[in-house]
């Protein structure tokens, strides 16, 4: 039985690394041992990146509310549990959008979560 080479397949496990690596900068596109090291660290930051993004979001979401609460003066915490007494199920992606988008719907949110206080 003939010998298998390896040639074809590093070829084309080199040529994924390296394709993944264009536009990177100096030897980390051209070289393959720094651009495999840069690829997997892009992975890594890709990764952390994904779940930061969330945080972020959800930051992002609460500091718009809260400065949209403080104009219909009531304080983020008192509006978020005015909201749940009164059985209001809206998410704060949501609340960020009318709060933005449609400040006298927001106001009414905020007069319904005063009243269940």
């Amino acid at each position: 039985m003939a010998r298998v080479k390896g040639a074809m397949m590093t070829r084309k496990r080199r040529k994924k690394v390296l394709k993944l690596a264009q536009g990177y900068f100096g030897g980390k596109r051209k070289l393959f041992r720094t651009a495999k090291e840069a690829v997997m660290k892009s992975g890594n930051y890709a990764y952390i990146g994904r779940k930061q993004k969330k945080r972020d979001f959800r930051r992002l979401w609460i500091t718009r509310i809260s400065a949209a609460c403080r104009i219909n003066g009531v304080n983020y915490s008192t509006f978020m549990n005015g909201l749940k007494k009164a059985g209001i199920e809206l998410n704060r992606k949501m609340l960020s959008e009318l709060a933005i988008n449609d400040p006298k719907a927001f106001a009414n949110l905020v007069e319904k979560a005063k009243a269940a206080l």
